[in-house]
């Protein structure tokens, strides 16, 4: 996963706060895959670490702005990442472990994409409160990687493309059917 500079700026400042913290995600499953991962990343940023984060954006770039706006609403921002030296280390059992975690009705899915093998699978689901949007959680399996990303608090799925490539947050592109864009997950 291309992480940009910045992003590991911020995860050197905030390597305390990060691991003291609890993340959404079933402990036991992130036990397993990472102890299973060659690489793995986690990424655990607080209402008061997206404020800090934010700080080290431009405030000249509009891009930036918009960025900077739409976090401060935000409660959290959570990201795992895992890398394997060989397909096959996780599971559909993994992953439905950790769709569990995000249950209907307060969570919907909104995009749904199966492998037969679950090595090419991407969910993304929203939590709706009061017909508002509160959350938003992305799950994109490889055949040697997995992403979670979970966000708390009220954002828009078209606002997650302006998150992509900050906060550790994958670019995972989407077409217009749901499915991952060729060439585009990285």
């Amino acid at each position: 996963m291309k992480v940009r500079i910045s992003t590991l700026i911020l995860l050197a400042l905030c390597a305390s706060a990060v691991f003291a913290q609890n993340a959404p995600f079933p402990s036991t499953v992130e036990k397993e895959l990472a102890g299973r991962a060659s690489n793995f990343t986690e990424v655990t940023l607080d209402k008061s670490m997206l404020a800090f984060a934010s700080k080290f954006m431009d405030g000249k770039k509009a891009e930036d702005v918009q960025v900077r706006q739409m976090i401060q609403n935000l409660d959290a921002i959570y990201v795992r990442s895992y890398e394997f030296e060989k397909e096959a280390q996780f599971t559909a059992a993994d992953l439905d472990a950790i769709r569990k975690q995000f249950p209907a009705p307060e969570w919907s899915a909104i995009v749904r994409s199966r492998s037969r093998a679950a090595n090419n699978d991407t969910d993304v689901y929203v939590k709706l409160v009061n017909g508002e949007n509160h959350g938003m959680f992305v799950l994109n399996a490889e055949p040697k990687e997995l992403d979670l990303v979970y966000i708390s608090g009220p954002i828009r799925p078209e606002d997650f493309d302006k998150l992509k490539g900050n906060f550790g947050i994958p670019d995972i592109s989407m077409d217009a059917a749901g499915s991952k864009a060729k060439g585009t997950s990285k």
